[in-house]
């Protein structure tokens, strides 16, 4: 796909913008579109796919793929899910198989399919097809199948398996993200079934804009959720579907490339929890992580790490005990006070900046911000939340 001349303009210029490569002159024989298409994509991978940007053979898709594909720590952490449930159903006698029902850039399967002795790839879009075929090649991928279909269409291309992987596209027709199941493609809702048919079980990605309660309603036999950020931001909605109606449905919520500790529970964990709430702030004070929030399990939370709650809608903890790991921010309280404006002066006396959050308070960061008359940064952090007695406060922290 690739000439010689193209290859060498690619390596030559592709720490480059793309943006001023483009108003380039270049050689007749140089395919400029498809050399920029290369060097945006590994200008993309450097950070997000680092050990394929370590390769110089690999080729890259049209931007909007690589934006919906997986990280590299993303795919690690699928393929570590399925490793587990490989052992757990005790799949190992025999060849192992899979299918990629949306088969996409090829991340995510190229990751998993190390498990596998056969790894079948399905996609509609012929170019994704011919970059697969190639980079799983390079790859020494040598049980992977490409296969050029629209597989919510053609159920006879489908194999036997034992695992299956879907990541619906999230985009309709004009380019603009959706996150309902029933509006992405294909629709999952409507193929549950025939997945259930075809394989064991069913690892899928979705929004993480997607409501987990909408999409429990949605799927069903659903074992496992898991909420998956990255450096505190939260970038996927796992979802594990088995052919086994499910008991209780486990929440994994993770924080890929820190320090902070997972945290899994049940519906039933959440429920049952004793719940304690403040009736001050204490020494520390505990924000839960993005993957905490998108789950819940806010009350188990709090009795699994001996906290007090603030409010049951604040999703803030206390304590006068320091917790050496937590999944989330920590932060010292120097001080708090109520919204009286005399004592509302005294304290923000001499702040001029701070990071500001606002948690179940009438007021938005913005508003806020305008009112104690600060800019944005530093090294100072507050917190402007409700008691459970209804009292609102002022919290001011140090990390």
């Amino acid at each position: 796909m690739l000439n010689e001349e193209t290859r060498g303009f690619i390596m030559a210029h592709r720490e480059e913008e793309v943006c001023r490569l483009a108003l380039k002159t270049v050689p007749d024989k140089v395919d400029l579109h498809a050399a920029l298409q290369q060097i945006e994509g590994w200008q993309t991978a450097v950070h997000k796919l680092p050990s394929w940007a370590g390769r110089d053979d690999l080729w890259y898709p049209p931007r909007i793929s690589m934006e919906q594909c997986s990280s590299e720590s993303t795919a690690r952490y699928k393929r570590e899910v399925v490793r587990r449930w490989l052992e757990a159903e005790c799949i190992g006698v025999g060849p192992r198989t899979m299918m990629d029902l949306t088969g996409g850039f090829g991340i995510d399967f190229s990751f998993l399919a190390v498990l596998f002795d056969r790894a079948v790839y399905m996609e509609r879009q012929e170019e994704l097809c011919l970059i697969a075929s190639h980079n799983f090649q390079v790859l020494g991928l040598g049980q992977a199948e490409v296969r050029h279909v629209d597989s919510a269409l053609a159920f006879s291309e489908w194999p036997e398996v034992d695992f299956c992987f879907a990541d619906p596209a999230r985009r309709n027709t004009v380019e603009k993200k959706i996150v309902t199941i029933e509006d992405c493609e294909p629709n999952l809702g409507a193929l549950q079934e025939h997945i259930r048919e075809k394989s064991r079980f069913c690892l899928v990605k979705l929004s993480p804009m997607l409501d987990i309660q909408v999409a429990l309603r949605t799927l069903t036999h659903v074992a496992e959720v898991h909420a998956v950020s990255l450096r505190g931001e939260c970038k996927e909605l796992l979802i594990v579907l088995s052919r086994k109606m499910s008991v209780r449905t486990v929440f994994h919520c993770v924080n890929l490339e820190t320090s902070q500790p997972d945290f899994s529970f049940t519906q039933a964990d959440d429920d049952n929890a004793a719940c304690v709430y403040a009736d001050r702030p204490g020494r520390f004070l505990y924000e839960p992580n993005a993957s905490v929030m998108k789950c819940g399990g806010l009350r188990c939370l709090a009795e699994r790490y001996g906290l007090n709650k603030l409010h049951p809608n604040s999703h803030l903890y206390t304590s006068d005990e320091w917790l050496t790991d937590f999944p989330g921010r920590r932060f010292l309280i120097q001080k708090y006070c109520g919204f009286g404006k005399k004592e509302l002066q005294t304290f923000m006396h001499d702040m001029v900046q701070a990071n500001l959050t606002v948690r179940n308070f009438p007021s938005t960061v913005a508003e806020l911000r305008k009112r104690l008359k600060i800019k944005e940064g530093g090294e100072d952090y507050l917190f402007a939340t409700t008691m459970a007695d209804g009292h609102r406060v002022l919290l001011h922290c140090k990390k």
